[in-house]
């Protein structure tokens, strides 16, 4: 992200950090809130300044060892997350990928994709659709509230099939 940052921003992390330091703010909403809204800057890019700048996000927090850190006792649901991550970033070079401590988030203009490993045998896949019934798999969004508006369960990398990857598709053309 930082490479992209002076491009998709106009200032560099330095910049960006020097404004932030004459800011009252002290909470990390506090930061995100005046980015995205007094100036403009994407989700993605509001939370890697402010992460920066709080220096919160230390070595040992990088965005591949949050995944790690997700995936310690679950490791058999690894294949799944690696088979689903690899199909959305081949979708657009706009996709804002955002790990948390519990979960990954895949944005454009809004998030699309929510991937959360629930227990140590399901991943909570997070969809969001402009309107779209509910039916069979593609359940209410559970424990995901209005992140998304719909949940399919996965236990098997098998399960990363056509009709999942059609939804996937079709919940990043809505987000654009």
């Amino acid at each position: 992200m930082e490479q992209n940052l002076l491009e998709k921003t106009g200032k560099t992390l330095d910049e960006w950090k020097a404004l932030l330091a004459q800011q009252p703010f002290t909470k990390h909403g506090e930061y995100m809130s005046y980015l995205k809204k007094e100036l403009g800057i994407t989700h993605g890019f509001a939370n890697f300044i402010t992460l920066k700048f709080r220096e919160a996000d230390a070595a040992s927090s990088t965005n591949e060892d949050l995944i790690v850190n997700q995936y310690k006792g679950k490791e058999s649901l690894k294949e799944i997350f690696d088979s689903l991550q690899a199909h959305i970033i081949k979708m657009g070079s706009d996709i804002e990928v955002s790990p948390k401590k519990s979960a990954v988030s895949f944005r454009v203009k809004r998030q699309f994709i929510l991937i959360q490993p629930s227990t140590k045998k399901r991943i909570d896949l997070g969809l969001k659709f402009n309107d779209k019934p509910h039916a069979d798999r593609l359940e209410t969004s559970g424990p995901f509230g209005t992140m998304c508006t719909h949940r399919v369960q996965l236990t098997d990398v098998n399960q990363v099939d056509t009709e999942l990857l059609g939804w996937i598709n079709e919940a990043y053309s809505e987000a654009k």
